[in-house]
This record gives structure tokens, sequence and C-alpha cells, in this order.
């Protein structure tokens, strides 16, 4: 989760691959409108983001004891409450990737062939609601390589103790 430009595609891709496990591009699961409306720099409402957290919601329920990783933005609690609520049997944990907006927008603007626009940060950054005490995650800083970004998540997600090494 995050806003646009944190690297969620490739951190999560990487991250898929790393724990062997399906990946999905939330941004896949958005309705034709939702994408024309962003590639004009409007940004969505509420109630544009309602059937697309279904929609990832019944991927994330589909993945069952498989598991998976979705990229999604899940800027607020109530994005992220519903998503659980789509998937109750699932153990959904948010990876909050995070960074300084002037590094972000940097990502944004070197970045090719993607509908959101850079005019579109502002409002990202002002819907954002950081994860919570109470909600599954944490959060990871975007500084660095994907790569060095994936193995930061990675070293979240193992139990306390478990250094990743082979037995």
């Amino acid at each position: 989760m995050g806003v646009a430009g944190t690297g969620k595609s490739t951190v999560g891709r990487l991250l898929a691959e790393a724990l062997g496990v399906p990946y999905a591009e939330g941004d896949s699961f958005h309705p034709a409108a939702n994408v024309a409306r962003m590639s004009a720099g409007i940004p969505l409402e509420d109630a544009d983001r309602w059937p697309w957290l279904d929609a990832v919601g019944v991927w994330v329920r589909g993945r069952g004891a498989e598991g998976g990783v979705v990229a999604a933005s899940c800027l607020k609690r109530a994005y992220r409450d519903r998503l659980r609520a789509a998937a109750p049997e699932a153990s959904v944990v948010f990876v909050h990737l995070t960074g300084r907006r002037p590094l972000i927008e940097t990502r944004m603007a070197a970045r090719s062939g993607h509908f959101m626009p850079v005019s579109l940060l502002d409002s990202q950054f002002a819907a954002l609601e950081p994860l919570r005490p109470d909600e599954p995650g944490f959060t990871v800083e975007v500084c660095g390589t994907p790569e060095e970004i994936t193995a930061r998540a990675l070293a979240a997600l193992r139990p306390p103790g478990d250094t990743g090494a082979a037995p």
C-alpha cells in the first residue's frame, strides 16, 4: 500500500517472487471509468474506489492458503477495513511503502506508460491515513533499490528470531 510512485508494483512483484506466491496488479482491477478519471488528473472519490476494492477483495479471498501479493494503494483505513472484510478468512498484512514527497515525485516523473499523473500526488498524500498500531502491517521506507526495499519488507514479514537463513 502507499501513494502513487512508491514502487508498489515493482516491490510487490519482487516480494511475491521471493515468497513464491502469485502477484496481482491492483490497477488492473480499476474499472475503465476510474482509469479515465485518473488519466485526466481527476482524483477518485470514495464512491469510485468501493467497486475497485471489492474486486481486489475477491482476488484476495480467492488465494486461500496459497497466499499472494497485491499492489493496491489502500490509502485510507476504511479502504483497508473493506479489503479485510472482503476476505475475513485471509491473513491480510499491509506493507506500507512510504517516502518523502520529492523522491516519490521524481520517481513518478521518470516512469513511462502509467496513467497516474504527477499532478495527483498531492491528493494521494492528502487522502493517506498511515497504518495504525491496531492494523496488521508495517512501514517500509522506499529509499534505495527495489531489491533493498524488498529485503526490508521480507525482514519485517519474518517472525521474530527468524533470520531467513536455511537450516
